[in-house]
């Protein structure tokens, strides 16, 4: 199990997707990244994330006076930034991916966690596709992460049905993407999540072969409905977000270098563009 003062939000929510979340919803996020080993490091700081169905994204654009979906815009959602990222829609790519696990019963419901394009441009270190079934139930989380290389990988672990942990969900998988310079290769990720209601929380510990825990990696958020104010609103407190993601990362990762981190050379990314994970279940 997770150690029990994670900061994920305490209270209980429903294990199936709440009737009343609609196809686009915003959340109002806290990120925190801290180091433990060699030595201890840092930072926190405040986003927004867009949660869209992936199957009503031209409707969803088409009601809104300031998302784009697939075209400039103040706030816009383009397809290529995620998937194949070659302009393709995503529902077949998740489908596929999908199929490939047995997991094909999680493909009635996909919604896409992620930052939206702000004056044209965006980088998400990690999108999560929530995968749900005829009932609502979610059933498959599908983890997309990007480095400043320009790489992606994907992570796909199955959410049973079985599972006694209640609202939170937990998971794990391998590494087997190149991430930062200042982090092995070798080792494990351990997901702890609440998924989307009237919050969310993601939790990513990154574990040493021994088990040591490196990297602490948390973003939560509260909800609020989609709508062009809160959109506005979003954009005036956050108008350089975008920027300030990818200018954290390298100046994280100059106090890194300057405490003497070890570095790691870049690494290709699996050629296989999704790896199966696996749920931790409480017996």
């Amino acid at each position: 199990m997770m150690d029990a003062a994670i900061p994920l939000p305490p209270e209980t929510l429903p294990e199936t997707l709440p009737e009343t979340l609609p196809g686009a919803s915003l959340y109002w996020c806290r990120v925190v990244h801290e180091r433990l080993l060699p030595f201890k490091h840092k930072f926190t700081y405040r986003v927004f994330s867009l949660l869209l169905d992936i199957n009503r994204l031209p409707a969803i654009a088409a009601n809104s006076r300031l998302l784009r979906h697939n075209r400039f815009g103040l706030v816009s959602f383009h397809d290529r930034d995620h998937g194949p990222r070659d302009g393709a829609p995503l529902r077949p790519w998740v489908e596929a991916a999908l199929a490939r696990e047995g997991l094909q019963e999680a493909a009635a419901q996909i919604r896409i966690f992620c930052f939206p394009r702000l004056f044209g441009y965006v980088f998400n270190p990690l999108s999560v596709f929530f995968c749900y079934d005829v009932r609502s139930r979610l059933r498959a989380v599908l983890y997309e992460v990007k480095n400043t290389f320009g790489d992606q990988h994907g992570y796909l672990i199955e959410v049973p049905l079985n599972r006694n942990s209640g609202p939170v969900i937990e998971q794990s998988v391998a590494k087997r993407f190149h991430v930062s310079p200042f982090l092995p290769m070798d080792g494990d990720y351990h997901f702890r999540l609440l998924p989307p209601g009237d919050k969310i929380g993601i939790l990513i510990r990154q574990l040493a072969p021994g088990g040591a825990l490196q990297l602490l990696a948390t973003q939560t958020g509260r909800r609020e409905d989609l709508t062009d104010h809160s959109l506005l609103k979003a954009v005036i407190r956050h108008p350089l977000m975008t920027v300030k993601v990818i200018a954290g990362i390298h100046w994280e990762a100059l106090q890194l270098w300057r405490k003497g981190a070890a570095f790691f050379g870049w690494s290709p990314p699996p050629r296989d563009a999704v790896s199966p994970g696996r749920p931790m279940i409480d017996e």
